[in-house]
């Protein structure tokens, strides 16, 4: 097991990706502390049912409170080898009818809740792995009412490469995942933005046009945090990797051979 006896931090491991990673890193062997603003935390524990996992409900734009909590684990556990600030929203609204509000909000949990939990968390961390979801929208893709969400995941690939270059000399790597279309609550959620009433026609219609012809699973996520938060990646930093079953790969959808 590539993480046996390592402690790692999840945010937003209570569904989705996040979650996927959870059940991937405890299969591996470590012990895993989600961070969750969702009221889901106490079901997805109970689901686990591992006294390898335990959960805080805790708004990580609290940053009192994200201090207290990564203290009571580290005394609870030891050192935390792993960080994985996983925790995102995205809410689509075109640019001329995004409110402040609703771009704080994105700013405040994507950009600023990363950069709460991570400081709270490196004074426990003599060495190991942090590990950021972007997205390739932002930095290789977007869509129209995506300028909030692209905007912030975008910004995550400069604070992963910064931070790397900081922390290179104390053993402490910093990559980040860049996830294409993965089956989510948060992009079952966009479906329904789009079609009401008929959901499973966007996911559909996303899935013919990636070139492996499905969304990526949780679990598939999962693998790849587990190898960049492992030994097996101990030369690995400051990079922003792709997964998304090539669909960023297409010139153009309308060519064909």
């Amino acid at each position: 097991m590539k993480l046996e006896n390592k402690v790692a931090i999840v945010t937003g491991g209570a569904m989705g990706n996040g979650l996927g990673i959870v059940k991937v890193f405890l299969k591996e062997g470590a012990k895993v502390a989600i961070l969750d603003y969702d009221e889901k935390l106490k079901e997805t524990l109970e689901n686990l049912n591992s006294e390898k996992v335990i959960g805080y409900n805790v708004d990580i734009r609290d940053v009192n409170k994200v201090n207290e909590i990564i203290k009571n684990i580290n005394s609870k556990w030891g050192n935390i080898d792993i960080l994985v600030n996983n925790a995102g929203v995205c809410r689509l609204k075109p640019f001329m009818e995004m409110t402040d509000e609703l771009r704080d909000f994105h700013f405040d949990i994507n950009i600023k809740g990363t950069w709460n939990v991570t400081k709270a968390t490196l004074p426990y961390m003599e060495k190991g792995s942090i590990i950021n979801l972007s997205s390739v929208t932002g930095p290789m893709v977007a869509d129209s009412g995506e300028v909030a969400y692209a905007t912030t995941k975008a910004a995550l690939i400069g604070f992963t490469k910064g931070l790397a270059a900081e922390l290179a000399n104390k053993n402490i790597r910093v990559n980040a995942i860049m996830p294409g279309y993965i089956m989510t609550p948060m992009v079952e959620n966009m479906a329904k933005e789009t079609n009401e009433e008929n959901p499973k026609s966007v996911i559909d219609g996303i899935a013919n046009v990636i070139p492996m012809k499905r969304l990526g699973t949780i679990e598939e996520l999962g693998n790849l945090a587990a190898f960049l938060a492992s030994e097996e990646s101990s030369y690995i930093t400051a990079q922003d990797i792709v997964i998304d079953g090539a669909s960023t790969l297409p010139e153009t959808m309308t060519m064909g051979v």
